[in-house]
């Protein structure tokens, strides 16, 4: 394993944190409310970090998420990357990347994802209509397409304006909606393995921006921390704050170098599947406790809605919400690292028989590389 960034993709990471941090200022934050900021958004699209994402692959995404995480930046980025970009860039028709890709890289078409999906929350008939309600999609109301997956985990993309949307608030500023599909016309993508890929990207992906948000969270922490005195010293010099941070710091690392391993094994075309699940549940557990802590870390501070490192603690709490709890991502991880055993146990037997008969043993790499990415 190598997670070295290639120029290409720290040149990504660069571009993507000088935009961040110019233009997502914590006063711009609080102006923008619970929407997109547009001209952040129109500035990322200009400088070419979208289309970029087509070259430098998850991994120089994941990097460029690390840095809007730091600066919690109110933009559909990893959401029209994940679920537009690199979903029609893997899974979909030559039409449809002609067609479609275009938009996206500049920004007019913006894309999102109404995942994980549920049994029998959406059903799709042979003629590609929709039907069923999501309660909640992320960046809807600032979407012009969304990804849905129906009951059979089939891929489809609907126009948001040929289905309901109804804003939803929540505590984070995602400009969230409720999706309500009837009969709804929809257009398909990818084949039996393109849900899997998708779900498994998209975990890779928001963990690598729970690793940004946690990250800005804990500089916040230790500025404050070395910088605010008690009884004639700054509070960093007691036991206490230094472990609570270190654990923290730990812990975020734990959330970076998780996502950065599923993320260069699926550029370099290996199963991850596996290590997707093992970034989210990071991300998710892990990042929840290093937000609390940076709110901690803060005193009274912390628990004040107009401060900074508040906005890090809705969006550590929002990321672990989205990915899914603790106790379900490691069921999961459960069950699909038995059905690989099972997998690998049946190729081995499949592929010993031939040299039972003489016929010598075939090559194995083919089991290692390209196969499904299961997740």
């Amino acid at each position: 394993m190598d997670f070295t960034p290639t120029e290409e993709q720290s040149a990504v990471r660069e571009l993507a944190g000088q935009i961040f941090g110019d233009l997502s200022t914590h006063e711009r934050l609080a102006a923008a409310g619970t929407g997109t900021d547009t001209e952040l958004w129109k500035a990322l699209c200009g400088a070419g970090l979208v289309a970029a994402v087509e070259e430098v692959g998850l991994l120089g995404l994941v990097l460029a998420l690390e840095e809007q995480g730091r600066t919690t930046a109110q933009v559909p980025f990893a959401a029209s990357c994940v679920y537009g970009v690199l979903a029609l860039t893997a899974h979909g028709t030559a039409e449809q990347r002609e067609r479609l890709l275009p938009a996206l890289r500049e920004g007019g078409t913006v894309a999102t994802g109404a995942f994980p999906a549920s049994a029998g929350r959406v059903r799709a008939t042979a003629e590609g209509e929709l039907t069923g309600v999501v309660p909640l999609v992320p960046w809807l109301r600032d979407a012009t397409h969304v990804l849905v997956p129906d009951e059979e985990h089939g891929l489809w993309l609907v126009r948001v304006a040929d289905a309901e949307a109804e804003a939803v608030e929540t505590t984070a500023p995602w400009a969230a909606g409720r999706l309500t599909l009837d009969g709804t016309r929809a257009e398909r993508v990818g084949g039996a393995m393109a849900y899997e890929d998708v779900l498994a990207t998209a975990r890779t992906a928001f963990a690598g921006l729970q690793a940004g948000v946690c990250a800005g969270s804990l500089a916040r922490a230790v500025e404050h921390t070395t910088t605010r005195e008690q009884f004639g010293r700054p509070l960093s010099t007691n036991q206490g704050v230094l472990l609570r941070a270190a654990d923290a710091y730990m812990d975020t690392e734990a959330i970076r170098v998780t996502s950065y391993e599923a993320a260069w094994r699926r550029d370099e075309g290996l199963r991850y599947g596996t290590h997707a699940l093992t970034a989210a549940w990071w991300a998710s557990e892990a990042g929840t406790r290093v937000v609390h802590a940076g709110q901690h870390l803060h005193g009274g501070l912390g628990a004040d809605l107009e401060h900074p490192v508040h906005r890090h603690f809705l969006w550590g709490r929002q990321l672990d919400a989205y990915l899914g709890c603790g106790g379900e991502l490691l069921a999961e991880l459960g069950e699909l690292i038995v059905t690989e055993r099972l997998t690998e146990r049946l190729t081995e037997k499949v592929m010993e028989e031939p040299a039972e008969k003489g016929e010598g043993r075939p090559s194995a790499e083919g089991t290692h590389r390209g196969e499904g990415v299961g997740a």
